[in-house]
């Protein structure tokens, strides 16, 4: 699944065009390799996402298409 894609599914960014945008600015990582809109994340992977001051550090638990909202949070869990 596109790191774009399972940003918006995973409800973590609302928009996928603003997690396109947060992709090409940087501000997104992949197990530490800044990632690109269309770069793929698979089950594991380490996703570091930055929102002003904060960060963000989440591992990839699952990468379901079409999730509902009670399952979203289900697709990552937060590491510190």
């Amino acid at each position: 699944m596109r790191i774009d894609k399972f940003l918006k599914d995973s409800r973590i960014i609302k928009r996928r065009t603003i997690a396109k945008e947060a992709c090409d600015e940087g501000k997104v990582s992949i197990n530490g390799k800044i990632a690109k809109a269309g770069d793929e994340v698979k089950s594991g992977d380490i996703i570091e996402v930055r929102f002003g001051n904060k960060n963000l550090k989440i591992e990839v638990v699952n990468t379901k298409e079409n999730t509902s909202k009670s399952e979203a949070a289900e697709m990552y869990k937060i590491v510190e």
